[in-house]
């Protein structure tokens, strides 16, 4: 087993990260009604994107549970590379361009968050997913994503703009019928030409689909969504808490298979 990173706290809007325990983690937002709330860890805020930390074939486990079986914003744990942060270097952090997202972990969207990146797969909820899109420069993408959310305003070219930009994303995705509200064993395979999802020893996603390496661990709860559909467009938000929310995690480890 390789020694964890060393993650940080990020805590936002009210947001914390309490650890109970050298391998037991709570995240909390409070009740708010408007503005951004995060409480997450990471172990890749100090890094150039070529220098995170994890690279296939590795295994990551965990147990998991959250406040209510439908918490509002968003919640996960996983590997991503980090892609629209661009960090000014404020506390250490490393100063990073946008990126075309790739990802792979286990991750949550209540309604009204709609990616709609596999036919046939609610765009909301509780999944096991991988996304892996094309390699651009980053100076090329902020121009043309820019580009492409200014033409999917226009009536009448939202659906081709974005239908479109989603097929040249390669995902797989799967629902997690058990419940986020209770104790759950979670079990990440990250692979060089795939990747296998199981939940309690139960295999809820088997794929092909591979994210680029490398990428940093992250597990958060926060209470934003985002939209990028045919129908709904682009568009990006976050959604008020009537009551406080949390995500607890244990027991965390990423092995090398």
């Amino acid at each position: 087993m390789k020694d964890l990173p060393r993650w940080e706290p990020v805590e936002i809007g009210g947001g914390r990260v309490r650890s109970l325990n050298a391998d037991h983690v709570l995240f909390t937002l409070p009740a708010r009604s408007g503005g951004y709330s995060d409480a997450q860890i990471d172990d890749y805020r100090r890094l150039s994107r070529h220098s995170f930390p994890w690279i296939p074939p590795i295994q990551m486990r965990l147990e998991a549970r959250a406040s209510a079986p439908h918490p509002q914003g968003t919640l996960g744990f996983g590997f991503w590379n980090d892609p629209f942060s661009l960090s000014l270097g404020q506390g250490g952090a490393a100063r990073r361009l946008p990126s075309s997202p790739q990802a792979i972990w286990f991750f949550y969207g209540s309604p009204p968050h709609d990616l709609a990146l596999v036919p046939g797969v609610p765009s909301s909820g509780w999944k096991a997913a991988v996304l892996r899109t094309p390699r651009l420069p980053s100076l090329a993408l902020a121009p043309l994503a820019l580009g492409a959310i200014a033409l999917a305003q226009i009536p009448g070219l939202k659906r081709p703009v974005i239908r479109t930009a989603l097929q040249f994303a390669q995902a797989e995705e799967s629902l997690i019928s058990k419940s986020l509200d209770e104790w759950h064993r979670y079990e990440l395979e990250w692979l060089e030409r795939g990747a296998r999802f199981s939940v309690d020893g139960q295999m809820v996603l088997q794929t092909t689909v591979s994210p680029p390496a490398p990428l940093g661990f992250v597990a958060w709860i926060d209470n934003q969504y985002a939209v990028a559909s045919p129908e709904g467009g682009f568009r990006f938000g976050v959604l008020p808490l009537a009551e406080e929310q949390w995500l607890e995690i244990r027991g965390l480890e990423v092995i090398d298979l």
